[in-house]
């Protein structure tokens, strides 16, 4: 699947899988391609979302508050009709992790199985979204008649995704999806 990345492109990738593992989580999502996606401030894709203005650490605090108010097994709606009726649901994962310990609520990650010796394809370690994801910078490196994979094209297809952890947090932190498209077509123009 990866044989039309570039280096730094399968560099993305596998940071993305490490910050899944770092965190705990499995799998893989948007969030971490994006956080990978920043790591790498000397790659197009990083020098277009800092120039935009985003900011690894303001953009990696709303991914922890996404996904720990996750943790708990409540939707939004759900934490919502908490908040309406008094119940702070924050307040009450930071005295339970006072407690018990930091990441006390968080599913512990099952232990890859394994069946007669084979390896586990990689898909498996990927969200339904960022798999999305990843075939649709396919699909942005076809459309823009490139014969490579690159880090720009992870990141237009996590714009045109549009719906996941990695968009959200882009667009909370004041950033315009169609802007930064636009950003990124600018950059491969002008590199080229």
């Amino acid at each position: 699947m990866f044989e039309r990345f570039t280096d730094r492109a399968r560099v993305v990738v596998h940071r993305a899988i490490e910050e899944a593992r770092v965190e705990g989580r499995r799998p893989v999502g948007t969030e971490h391609l994006l956080l990978a996606l920043l790591a790498d401030g000397d790659a197009l894709a990083g020098r277009v979302l800092a120039d935009a203005g985003a900011v690894n650490a303001d953009l990696r605090a709303r991914i922890a508050r996404h996904t720990r108010s996750g943790v708990s097994g409540l939707g939004e709606a759900d934490a919502a009709a908490l908040r309406e009726i008094g119940i702070d649901l924050t307040a009450i994962v930071a005295r339970i992790e006072e407690s018990f310990g930091p990441d006390a609520l968080r599913e512990a990650a099952p232990a890859p199985r394994r069946r007669w010796g084979l390896r586990r394809h990689d898909g498996g370690r990927f969200s339904p979204r960022a798999k999305k994801v990843l075939e649709l910078s396919l699909r942005e490196a076809l459309r823009l008649r490139h014969r490579h994979i690159g880090t720009e094209h992870i990141l237009l297809g996590l714009l045109r995704e549009g719906s996941g952890l990695g968009a959200l947090v882009l667009t909370e932190a004041g950033l315009h999806l169609d802007d930064l498209r636009r950003r990124v077509e600018t950059a491969v123009r002008a590199a080229a």
